[in-house]
Order: structure tokens, then sequence, then C-alpha cells
């Protein structure tokens, strides 16, 4: 009994396991770096960066539970981010009407402006890592990464 895919021949799929590994050791590689770099040169950490950065294309807001969706943790591990946030003056919570439970959380003034300033440093530091890609490979890396992104779209 074989337990590769019609298509798949044993040295297909070993060329496949490679991509994956590669593709696995560049996304760690990235997300080290930036890690690093939003520590040392903005004072503040990935988590705190993508809590902005979702809540900066929510311009009405976001409940708790949406941003935890958004972000893919924990409403636990986001409402510490949150308070911390609220605390340094990024964010605020704000009452939604006909629900006393429930509140948005938005950016402030401050938030936004500090969020802009983090992105632009963000866009610069991932130019920088995949400045040795061509725009046309760029693009082409985009369509290959979609194929497999999009099949993960359908589960």
């Amino acid at each position: 009994m074989t337990l590769s895919h019609p298509k798949t021949t044993p040295k297909l799929s070993k060329v496949r396991l490679r991509a994956w590994l590669k593709i696995l050791k560049t996304s760690n590689l990235i997300e080290k770096t930036l890690r690093e770099r939003l520590r040392d040169d903005c004072a503040t950490t990935l988590p705190r960066f993508d809590v902005l950065s979702a809540l900066s294309r929510a311009q009405k807001g976001m409940k708790m539970s949406q941003l935890s969706k958004a972000l893919k943790v924990s409403n636990g591990n986001v409402t510490g981010i949150v308070d911390r946030l609220v605390t340094d003056g990024y964010v605020m919570r704000v009452a939604v009407d006909g629900d006393r439970r429930a509140h948005l959380v938005r950016l402030t003034r401050k938030g936004q402006s500090k969020f802009t300033d983090y992105a632009a440093e963000h866009e610069r530091w991932i130019d920088d890592l995949l400045g040795d890609l061509s725009p046309q490979d760029a693009e082409s890396l985009i369509g290959l990464l979609s194929a497999i992104a999009d099949k993960g779209d359908d589960s």
C-alpha cells in the first residue's frame, strides 16, 4: 500500500519536503529578525505590533474576540497585551451600545502615530530581508505561496 499522492513519486515528495523545510527556515529567520529589531530598535514586541496592526486596519475598532480570532491567539493572550497598550495610551476601550459586557478596542491618536512609525520601520526591514528578490521573483513567490495558502482556505 502506498501513502503517496497519485501524482507524487518518492523523489518528488522529497523535493516538496525540502521546499517545506526551506519555507519554514526562512519564515523562522524573518520572524526572529523582526522580533529582535522591534525589541532593539522600537522597544516593543511582535505581539504588540500585531495587535496595533490589526487595530489599524479596523478603524471602528474590534471586540476582543474579533481581535483574538484575527491574530489566532487566545483571548487571555490578547487581554494582557491590550491592557498594557491601554496603560501606554496606544489603545482605548469603548463600550458597545446595547451590550454592557462588550467593548471595542481601538487605536488612540498616539497609538496610530506609533504604529505608523513601527510600520514604516517594519516595511524597511522586510525590504532589506527580501532585497535580493527582483520584483518579478517577488511576484512569482507570492503566486507560488498563494497556491499553497489558498488550499488551506478550502478547509
